[in-house]
């Protein structure tokens, strides 16, 4: 378990390492432009386009590949709301270990069937029954090596492959955006973004339902958020900030909070505009982008997945004006 200390660092050597090995499960993703009127130079990063819907191979992959064969023997498992699940089961098949995963109770039914079809065994659990194993690292009802789905430092370098790839693509980018769950995408992000061009605006996007964050940054210390409440954006929004994580999310530009009404929005202008099925957690950051609230300039929205049940996407943003 990582310590709990205030100078926690993921270095960008990590992440330049984890680049030279991450595409042989994940792929490099697009990075589109999408015109605004009178919005901010707003361009998505397609990470739904993994081959498991979502960007948590990157991270799955890069810690998975580098457990010795002691562990792999063992099998590894994870806690998931569904991605993660998908990304450490696939990971895990590619090292020929096997993998498990205990299931967030609320995670849609697309999420569970994608795990089962990448061969991992579904152990399902209550949303609190996970988030404690998620802060505590441990689960009396789990075998074998715990991979964690955010709070690793090599899942965390993995996803930061991904700010590699946005800096390449936009070398003058002004502020990205991304959706806070536990923190690892953000807190990856910043570690390659920060250290090659440190005057890139990072912000998180939360929902109004479950935005931890937000009240942590206000709060100066990690709390959990009391108000929380499940939603379909299932992805996103925790209960708290772990605080072996504060360390890598206080620095960042801030939370940018917005509505569930907004998220389905989102989703619907990623669809019209891309073509593309964006997940709630993803729809979160476009929102955040198009609010305006991430600035001007060249912003970047991480669609970081799009992993939802159809039928719950066709209401959602068949309900929107």
């Amino acid at each position: 378990m990582p310590a709990t200390v205030s100078d926690r660092h993921i270095p960008l050597g990590a992440v330049r390492d984890a680049a030279t090995a991450v595409y042989d499960a994940a792929i490099r993703t697009p990075l589109v432009r999408v015109p605004v009127a009178g919005g901010p130079e707003l361009y998505l990063k397609l990470e739904l386009l993994q081959p498991i819907g979502s960007f948590k191979i990157r991270g799955a992959y890069n810690a998975i590949r580098q457990l010795p064969a002691d562990l792999l023997t063992q099998g590894v498992w994870t806690v998931s709301a569904g991605n993660a699940g998908q990304g450490v089961a696939l990971a895990a098949s590619k090292v020929g270990a096997r993998c498990s995963v205990m299931v967030i109770d609320t995670a849609p039914d697309t999420k569970i069937r994608a795990i089962e079809r990448l061969g991992a065994t579904i152990v399902r659990a209550s949303y609190d029954e996970c988030w404690r194993t998620a802060e505590s690292h441990t689960s009396t009802r789990m075998a074998g090596h715990f991979v964690h789905p955010f709070d690793d430092d090599r899942f965390i370098a993995g996803n930061g492959t991904a700010g590699l790839e946005i800096l390449e693509d936009l070398p003058d980018v002004d502020a990205i955006v991304a959706p806070l769950g536990g923190g690892g995408l953000l807190a990856g992000i910043a570690a390659a973004v920060m250290a090659i061009k440190p005057d890139t605006r990072i912000y998180a996007a939360e929902p109004e339902t479950a935005a931890p964050l937000s009240a942590s940054l206000a709060a100066g210390r990690p709390v959990y958020f009391e108000h929380w409440s499940a939603s379909f954006v299932d992805g996103a929004g925790g209960k708290s900030v772990i605080a072996s994580m504060w360390p890598l999310l206080a620095p960042l530009a801030g939370s940018l909070v917005v509505t569930l009404d907004e998220v389905a929005r989102a989703m619907k202008f990623a669809a019209e505009r891309t073509h593309v099925i964006a997940e709630g957690a993803a729809g979160c950051a476009v929102a955040a982008a198009l609010s305006g609230r991430a600035g001007r300039g060249k912003v970047v929205a991480v669609v970081s997945g799009g992993n939802i049940d159809l039928a719950k996407f066709a209401t959602l943003v068949g309900a929107c004006d």
